[in-house]
């Protein structure tokens, strides 16, 4: 490919990552929903609601389910739809409730205990898929929400249609071209030689969740996970090093998110949880050698682009814990750092990281989310140092392959098929929970 060509690819491929790193207040999927309530509204008098009926899909119902909703202090689908619809900026996206207040949360918790709100699973095979249905005396609004968290695809009021999308398949990953073109040589060619004024707006994932972390250590949130690993580095349990600052202050971010803190998180692939995974191990990494600002934004491009790029590989939502992807990501950009801007460590911590977290499943998102993202960071930050001393998991042994781009297709060959199965038991097990 000559310069030119070169340079149209490079665009482009910023503009996909500008689609796929974006700020998220909380856990996207009960977002997902609040958000289609929101757009909902805005064809309605919100006062005279009568009653909402929401349908999601079984992905999006799992991931819904056991999550704290920010600024809310509640868990679950029903209240999200609600908050949405009362106090919902649909103008905001996945920052859909960034501006809701204590009355609105009244209003929205009275809906609930009046029984006038329900969330049922929809009878379709879409892994993104929200639908709220809002009903006053005269008037319902239905809006539709599929195949990304904030993707609309219908609007109807009173059974005439307002908006309906023209592709089916519109803004899915995985049917974008120039993901299709790129490989992990290509995008740590991109990296790194690209123009750092044409890439430093990554520089934001670094703040936004730098933020986090900091909020994820100052109070209790979730598990409290990252406090209770800082503490026994305290005690002598665990030691203070370069490893416990990255499993810390990365957790820290995730625990806070699950626990509804109400700081966004810049999100990756539509989870804020992989945007943090993607993004803090580097940052903390960077802090450790005094990176300049650059060398930080290359690191971290080159992570979050990783990650996009391993998760258009399978679907959006899957039996996969997807922060273990986003780590594979991270590990790209801490070995990026750590080995003197070299190709090799990169290509050999992914294939090293294929052989480690295969298996983690994701069972709903949760407050838990955050220890396997700490189990996550941890893998990445043992095969970077592997990679520094030209040691990987071998193309002989299991599902990795010589090749990082067979090894990758591998794993998303299983996430996208055998995997299936998996899925389908874990949505029947906790739906079916006593």
């Amino acid at each position: 490919m000559d310069k030119f060509g070169q340079q149209l690819q490079w665009q482009a491929l910023i503009e996909l990552i500008k689609h796929e790193v974006l700020p998220a207040l909380g856990c996207t999927e009960p977002i997902s929903l609040a958000f289609a309530s929101a757009v909902a509204t805005q064809y309605i008098d919100k006062s005279k609601i009568k009653k909402i009926e929401a349908y999601v899909s079984p992905n999006l119902m799992k991931n819904g389910m056991g999550v704290t909703v920010p600024g809310t202090g509640m868990v679950g689908l029903p209240i999200a739809a609600a908050i949405g619809a009362i106090g919902g900026d649909a103008d905001a996206g996945l920052e859909v409730l960034k501006k809701i207040t204590s009355q609105q949360l009244i209003q929205a918790k009275k809906m609930l205990t009046d029984n006038k709100v329900s969330v049922h699973i929809a009878e379709n095979h879409k892994a993104i898929y929200s639908e709220a249905n809002i009903y006053t005396e005269t008037d319902h609004v239905r809006v539709c929400v599929e195949n990304s968290h904030t993707n609309l695809v219908l609007i109807e009021k009173n059974s005439e249609i307002i908006y309906q999308s023209d592709s089916d398949c519109a803004d899915q990953l995985n049917q974008n071209p120039i993901i299709k073109q790129m490989s992990v040589k290509s995008i740590y060619e991109f990296a790194t030689y690209a123009n750092f004024d044409e890439i430093k707006f990554i520089l934001q994932a670094a703040k936004l969740n730098n933020a986090l972390s900091e909020e994820g250590l100052k109070r209790e949130y979730g598990l409290s996970i990252a406090a209770t690993l800082h503490e026994h580095t305290k005690n002598g349990l665990m030691a203070d090093d370069l490893l416990s600052k990255v499993i810390i202050r990365t957790t820290a971010a995730s625990d806070a998110r699950m626990g509804g803190a109400t700081l966004p998180a810049m999100s990756n692939s539509g989870s804020g949880n992989q945007g943090i995974t993607a993004t803090m191990p580097v940052v903390v990494v960077a802090e450790h050698l005094k990176a300049s600002q650059e060398q930080l934004a290359r690191a971290l491009i080159l992570s979050h682009t990783i990650a996009i790029y391993i998760h258009s590989k399978y679907p959006p939502l899957s039996a996969l814990c997807a922060a273990s992807t986003a780590a594979m990501g991270s590990a790209a950009g801490m070995a990026w750092l750590l080995g003197k801007r070299e190709y090799e460590p990169v290509d050999m911590a992914i294939c090293s990281m294929i052989g480690d977290l295969s298996g983690i499943i994701c069972d709903g998102a949760s407050n838990s989310c955050a220890m396997k993202v700490s189990t996550s960071v941890s893998s990445a930050f043992k095969a970077v140092l592997m990679a520094l001393n030209r040691i990987r998991v071998t193309g002989k042994e299991g599902i990795v392959c010589d090749s990082v781009e067979t090894s990758i297709n591998n794993l998303g060959a299983i996430v996208s098929n055998s995997m299936k199965a998996t899925d389908t038991q874990i949505i029947h097990i906790m739906s079916h929970k006593v």
